[in-house]
């Protein structure tokens, strides 16, 4: 259990604590896709439609980079296997976590989806700042910029599902 203090303007107004299941020992929670069938598929759906002219390997950076974020064991590891089999670098995979200090493993184009996914995936702390949207239009066209944007709402909900339901990282039940 961790105790972390929640901030506004810089000020410490209260005190939260953060429980998470521990993935080892949680017993299993509900079976999404069994419980909810219809809202599973549409999920798929969207993250199939997502994808479409979008390079697979920024597919794969976006949605790591994104499980990091929301801390998913489950989805880092889905993600990180994924990206090995597509032919990824160990390098590059190492560097999704601190991208911005390690610009030179990844493109101008990937530096700004992982920016995109980052400021969207953190959205509650400072929106999408306009300087970001902008990097990324610049190196996207209207259409791979929706598509973006959606696949980076499509992992962070994949995130929240497997995080609520507790999966097991390394389990991969797809």
């Amino acid at each position: 259990m961790t105790t972390t203090e929640i901030k506004t303007n810089d000020r410490t107004t209260a005190e939260a604590t953060t429980v998470r299941p521990n993935p080892t020992t949680a017993a299993p929670r509900l079976n999404f896709a069994k419980a909810a069938p219809k809202a599973f598929r549409a999920v798929i759906g969207l993250d199939a439609a997502a994808r479409e002219g979008l390079d697979p390997a920024l597919v794969e950076l976006v949605q790591i980079r994104a499980s990091h974020l929301n801390r998913c064991a489950y989805c880092l590891h889905m993600h990180t296997t994924d990206a090995r089999k597509a032919g990824e670098s160990e390098d590059r995979l190492h560097m999704v976590a601190v991208w911005q200090e390690a610009e030179h493993f990844f493109t101008d184009r990937e530096r700004s989806a992982l920016a995109l996914t980052d400021a969207v995936t953190r959205i509650g702390d400072a929106g999408v700042p306009d300087e970001v949207y902008d990097r990324a239009a610049a190196h996207f066209t209207e259409e791979e910029l929706a598509h973006l944007l959606a696949l980076i709402f499509t992992i962070n909900t994949w995130n929240r599902i497997a995080l609520s339901t507790a999966k097991r990282a390394g389990t991969d039940e797809r």
